[in-house]
């Protein structure tokens, strides 16, 4: 079980992963040292299969060969998880997303989650991730919600670059928060897609757990810029500390 890494995650957020994807791969050593110098806690890597969606991406090997002690947060974007997310964990994955509409038996993915062993650290399990792409229905993740650690919603379409952040979205959070609230279960929520300097404030103050941003820190300029300035935006929306 992922119990104590999951409740440290829950609380005080929200909080940033980075997706990798725009990332200059050749460097990735680096560019992942700049995440972890800016106190990023979370890496965002995007499996795409160019079946589920017309992204091809990376696989395990990729994953195994990130060297870091931020969390490795791995979407994957495939088609009939089941078969392939024992490799993901054998990698060094942290978290695990995959995709309700990807799975034809999504309770039995998210059951294999749950009896695997971290190969980061024995001692903590793998947070189980459901993404929902915007034209599914959230009911469908209903039957799920006693199994899954957390709901990742997306504000676009998975695969394509460039897309705008769909104002559906925060009613699509507001509606899948009521569902966590309503399963009396500690559950991350987070938020995918169309994330930018120009919009992060506004999506931090959505009340998701996670917030996505991939692009947005590795556009080419100045990532740790970008990372900082993201990361202040999103921690601009967590609660003050009592004392």
């Amino acid at each position: 079980m992922a119990g104590s890494e999951l409740a440290r995650l829950l609380g005080g957020g929200p909080r940033l992963t980075v997706g990798m994807i725009t990332a200059d791969l050749a460097t990735l050593g680096s560019e992942v040292g700049i995440l972890e110098a800016a106190g990023v806690e979370m890496l965002h890597i995007d499996v795409g299969d160019g079946v589920f969606c017309p992204l091809f991406t990376v696989g395990p090997p990729i994953v195994n060969a990130v060297r870091t002690p931020i969390l490795k947060d791995v979407h994957l974007m495939i088609d009939d998880p089941l078969t392939k997310v024992d490799a993901f964990v054998a990698a060094g994955a942290d978290m695990i997303t995959f995709h309700v509409e990807s799975a034809r038996q999504p309770h039995r993915v998210l059951q294999v989650l749950r009896d695997a062993t971290n190969a980061n650290d024995p001692g903590r399990g793998i947070i189980r991730g459901i993404g929902v792409n915007p034209s599914t229905p959230l009911q469908v993740i209903e039957p799920l919600l006693d199994e899954v650690d957390y709901i990742l919603v997306l504000a676009i379409n998975p695969g394509w670059g460039g897309q705008g952040f769909l104002a559906s979205t925060e009613r699509r959070l507001a509606q899948a928060r009521e569902m966590i609230r309503a399963s009396g279960r500690p559950i991350l929520l987070g938020i995918d897609g169309g994330v930018t300097r120009g919009n992060i404030e506004k999506v931090a103050a959505m009340g998701a757990d996670v917030v996505v941003a991939g692009s947005a820190v590795f556009d080419g300029r100045a990532a740790a810029e970008n990372v900082r300035y993201m990361l202040d935006r999103v921690a601009a929306r967590r609660p003050v500390p009592t004392t």
